[in-house]
C-alpha cells in the first residue's frame, strides 16, 4: 500500500468508528409533576364555568371574586374564606402528580388539570359560617 491508500485507510476507520460510537441525542423527556406543573403555574379564577359545590350543594356565590394562584411550592388565595390560608406552600403527593399536599396538611386530588380548567377535590372540616367554608367534600372547579 502506498502512502496516500494508508491515509485514505485510515482516516476512512476514524470516521466509521466515529460515526458508530455517537448515540443519537435522547429526548428530554420531563417527569409527570413538571408537566402539571406547567399546567397547574398561574391565576385561576371562578368564570361562567366554574363553581364551588359542598356535598353536591353550589355554594360558588358565598365566594365572589375567589382566585388561586400557584408557584412553584407556593401558592396564594383571594376571597377563599377559611377554605385555604391566604399565602402558604405545597408538595406534590407521588410522582404522578395526581394530588398535592398544602402546608395545613389538606391533601388536594387534582381530577382536571388543562390549559384552561382545573377541577380538584378535598376534604374540609368547617370552621362555622357558609361564607367561611361549611365542612365537607369539595369539588372546585375554576379557569384561567
Amino acid at each position: 500500500m502506498n502512502r496516500l491508500n494508508k491515509i485514505k485507510y485510515v482516516l476512512g476507520a476514524c470516521i466509521i468508528l466515529l460515526a458508530t460510537s455517537c448515540k443519537p441525542d435522547e429526548p428530554v423527556t420531563e417527569s409527570e409533576q413538571e408537566l402539571a406543573f406547567a399546567l397547574l403555574a398561574g391565576n385561576w379564577t371562578l368564570q361562567s364555568n366554574s363553581s364551588i359545590v359542598v356535598d353536591g350543594q353550589d355554594i360558588t356565590l358565598n365566594f365572589p371574586g375567589f382566585a388561586l394562584s400557584f408557584t412553584r411550592g407556593g401558592y396564594t388565595t383571594t376571597n377563599a374564606g377559611d377554605l385555604f390560608s391566604p399565602t402558604g406552600t405545597w408538595t406534590w403527593d407521588d410522582v404522578s402528580a395526581g394530588s398535592l399536599t398544602l402546608d395545613d396538611g389538606k391533601v388536594v386530588t387534582i381530577n382536571t388539570l388543562d390549559l384552561s380548567t382545573f377541577k380538584f377535590s378535598f376534604s374540609f372540616a368547617g370552621t362555622g359560617g357558609v361564607a367561611n367554608g361549611i365542612g365537607g367534600n369539595y369539588v372546585i372547579t375554576i379557569e384561567k
